[in-house]
């Protein structure tokens, strides 16, 4: 039988409302999007934990679970920590056990385990097997980062072999959805029908938002109201969990790519003229906005902007920005910040940031900033998830009365864009210091 503190909580208590056809679905492909607040993330680490136990309680059979993101050291603070607060809530925490090194979590009656791989080192998923039951489910968290599908293919075709009834395969996905342009929504969304299944297909495919979350605390509700007033097109991403639109997309000039940044620094040091610069800005947030720092090489003869890293925070007070940024190494490096926050730049040169200085923000040149950055091919590194999410959403804001976009941004999906603009304020100047 389920262990006894299990057995003695109801999971409606445990896990609300909202998830009754998620939770008992077996369908194959078990495909959850939704906003910010919408439990996706948290029912689904609820779910494994429960589910490897009962079947081992129940009928003597050991499913293990892998689960995967982008890369395997986003793990450890993400879907790691999410589900040993899942085990906690359930009540079981002294029945398993966790390791780090291998990350691991071990149901200790059984042996059963989950862990955890990147698509960073695919051979690792792919030769995976275990030595006592079935590796039979696995969680894609984030599956929005997975961008190319062929990867999915490999991890689905190295799930094989016979269940013994009634344990069955499954890959559950979540995700944020902020592009319909992912291969995600043509996959597994756009085949099903208004009850979110295709049975022929075996695909469950739903959406959930901040609605069915009953946990979220007035302060939470709070911004959700602000941000439909304010911003609705990212209410009815963040919100609502509707897929983002990319009409009148501002950058279509750039693409995902995993290049070798450590190559390319190396070589700024080879040469009295390396072919690429380096490049830092940043765009000052606190409550609702992001703090946003981005990195760039930028090669000017062949006009392509390499951009490899960033931080995305929000609360963060400058001494909090002055340790992520010298953490991450760029302490000494020239960095543009936003100028309308002279006090800001000030202290942060004070703490040791010696080279920020104030970016120039003349008339117009948000949009003049925009046609340069317009004139380059961009690569982004598929780390830089935030400066995706941004440059996928991105656009000129709809004229109000023909619906057709203008020639003015929207004011939305543009922390990172900003630093972008002001660390390429002065490129292609006769008078640009490096």
């Amino acid at each position: 039988m389920m262990p006894d503190l299990v057995t003695k909580k109801s999971l409606p208590e445990i896990i609300g409302k909202g998830y009754k056809t998620f939770w008992n679905s077996k369908h194959r492909y078990r495909v959850l999007k939704g906003g910010r607040g919408s439990k996706k993330s948290t029912t689904a680490s609820l779910w494994f934990p429960y589910n490897m136990m009962k079947y081992w309680h129940k009928y003597g059979l050991k499913p293990h679970t892998l689960v995967i993101r982008r890369y395997y050291n986003t793990h450890k603070d993400s879907t790691y920590a999410q589900l040993k607060w899942a085990i906690n809530r359930l009540g079981v925490a002294h029945l398993w056990k966790a390791t780090k090194s291998p990350l691991e979590l071990t149901y200790i009656p059984s042996g059963q385990k989950i862990m955890f791989r990147g698509l960073d080192d695919p051979q690792s998923i792919t030769s995976i097997t275990v030595e006592d039951g079935y590796l039979c489910w696995t969680w894609w968290e984030e599956a929005f980062q997975c961008t190319n599908e062929d990867d999915f293919n490999m991890v689905d075709l190295s799930i094989r072999g016979e269940m013994p009834y009634p344990l069955f395969k499954q890959h559950t996905l979540t995700f944020n959805p902020w592009s319909d342009k992912i291969w995600l929504k043509r996959r597994f969304f756009d085949k099903v029908g208004s009850d979110g299944t295709n049975e022929e297909e075996d695909i469950l495919a739903i959406t959930r938002n901040f609605d069915c979350n009953e946990f979220l605390g007035e302060d939470d509700l709070k911004i959700f109201e602000q941000m439909k007033k304010n911003n609705p097109r990212r209410y009815s991403i963040e919100g609502e969990g509707n897929w983002g639109i990319a009409e009148g997309l501002i950058f279509e000039n750039w693409q995902e790519l995993e290049f070798d940044i450590e190559a390319m620094k190396r070589s700024l040091d080879t040469y009295d003229r390396p072919k690429y610069k380096q490049l830092f800005g940043m765009d000052f947030g606190y409550t609702n906005d992001p703090t946003a720092f981005i990195a760039l090489m930028v090669d000017e003869k062949n006009k392509e902007i390499f951009i490899f890293d960033e931080i995305y925070k929000t609360y963060m007070k400058n001494e909090h920005i002055r340790d992520a940024i010298k953490y991450k190494g760029y302490d000494n490096q020239r960095i543009a910040a936003d100028s309308s926050a002279p006090k800001d730049i000030d202290t942060l040169k004070d703490m040791g940031l010696h080279r920020i200085y104030g970016a120039k923000k003349p008339k117009g040149s948000v949009n003049s900033g925009i046609q340069k950055l317009q004139d380059y091919k961009m690569y982004v590194h598929p780390r830089c998830t935030n400066t995706i999410v941004e440059l996928s959403n991105y656009i000129w804001q709809p004229d109000r009365d023909t619906g057709k976009p203008s020639n003015e941004p929207m004011d939305e999906y543009n922390h990172l864009m900003d630093a972008l603009r002001y660390a390429t304020f002065e490129l292609g100047r006769s008078n640009f210091s490096w």
